[in-house]
């Protein structure tokens, strides 16, 4: 038996949280000793598509035709599709009435954290849901001092200047005109946002936002992620303002660099990330601003100890395990033995 990753579209979202998420799924996988391919083959018993594009729908279904099984990924939802891109708020109902078609053509879907299973659920997507982490990669994200005099040895830092760092796409959802305001009101900090969006894609608040920001917000743009493994080992805080995420592969990766980390206080971190014992939570810039101060003055402890324990607790390794046993579950390993004419009652959404 084998697994087909399916590629197509995924050129479109390699340089997102999604894209992130197909590569360990393929590492995991491979560290499980399941062979995987990217392209159809008769060995292929069960096929993984994690875009929401038409072609990825197509692929569901053709797979379905032709005895295999899908797991569709849930890594998106109605509620982060808002305040995205231009025009995103006018399109989300209609969005979230395509995602549920495109979920419900698997046999099985899998959404990264309890949270997002249950929007999931709201929608009704008559499929098992599973909630499984994307995971993060222990054994290269990591904490080290090679790596964080790397970062400010590229960057001119001298070791007693504060830093602060965040990764996202430009777009209002992540924060990008809060984290601007916050570098802003804390001038003798540098603050670092890596990654990219095409300023014609987003509305002109952000544009604005990063045309006017303040000389110590720097945007290096999308990097490698060794670079970027370099910044959250050489960063002194780690903040994501982002207002709703499925969960937040970037949060896993700066833990598990253990850098102190300060996070929204978003529904989506509350079965797994408490306020005080992994990281810290805020809710407005007064908020963000005080945790951030209190991490660089040593007021606060960092609790990055106890984040690198989230992190560990969510390697591929035991993702992994965890998707076998849905696999086990589910018999996901198996061809089943089903009639074309069942094959073809089974794509309906809900009849199954």
């Amino acid at each position: 038996m084998s697994v087909q990753l399916y590629s197509g579209s995924l050129a479109l979202v390699r340089k997102s949280g999604v894209g992130q998420a197909v590569e360990h799924q393929r590492e995991m996988l491979r560290r499980t000793g399941i062979p995987v391919t990217v392209r159809g083959s008769r060995e292929a018993r069960v096929v993984h598509c994690n875009t929401v594009f038409p072609d990825s729908l197509l692929a569901a279904l053709w797979a379905r035709l032709h005895g295999k099984r899908v797991v569709f990924y849930g890594h998106s939802t109605m509620e982060d599709f808002r305040n995205s891109f231009r025009g995103s708020n006018l399109l989300a109902p209609l969005f979230r009435r395509w995602i549920r078609l495109c979920y419900s053509s698997g046999d099985v879907v899998i959404t990264p954290t309890e949270y997002s299973r249950q929007l999931l659920v709201q929608y009704h997507i008559r499929r098992p849901i599973y909630s499984l982490s994307n995971g993060v990669d222990t054994s290269f994200f990591t904490p080290s001092t090679e790596h964080r005099q790397t970062f400010r040895k590229k960057y001119g830092l001298a070791e007693t200047e504060k830093t602060v760092l965040s990764v996202g796409h430009y777009i209002a959802r992540k924060g990008l005109p809060e984290f601007v305001a916050l570098a802003r009101s804390m001038p003798d900090v540098k603050f670092f946002w890596f990654g990219y969006t095409k300023l014609e894609l987003v509305p002109a608040e952000i544009r604005e936002a990063i045309e006017t920001a303040p000389d110590n917000v720097i945007f290096p743009g999308f990097v490698g992620r060794e670079e970027l493994r370099d910044a959250y080992c050489g960063c002194d805080v780690f903040t994501f303002l982002s207002h709703e995420e499925t969960e937040g592969i970037v949060v896993l990766e700066a833990l598990a660099c253990g850098i102190p980390t300060v996070v929204r206080d978003i529904p989506v971190y509350r079965d797994w990330l408490t306020d005080g014992v992994q990281v810290y939570k805020a809710s407005s810039e007064t908020g963000f601003r005080d945790r951030i101060d209190g991490l660089l003055s040593g007021r606060l402890p960092s609790l990055a100890a106890a984040g690198l324990c989230t992190a560990q607790s969510r390697s591929l390794e035991s993702v992994g395990r965890q998707l076998q046993a849905i696999y086990d579950r589910e018999g996901l390993y198996y061809q089943p033995e089903q009639t074309a004419a069942h094959h073809a009652a089974a794509l309906v959404p809900g009849g199954r």
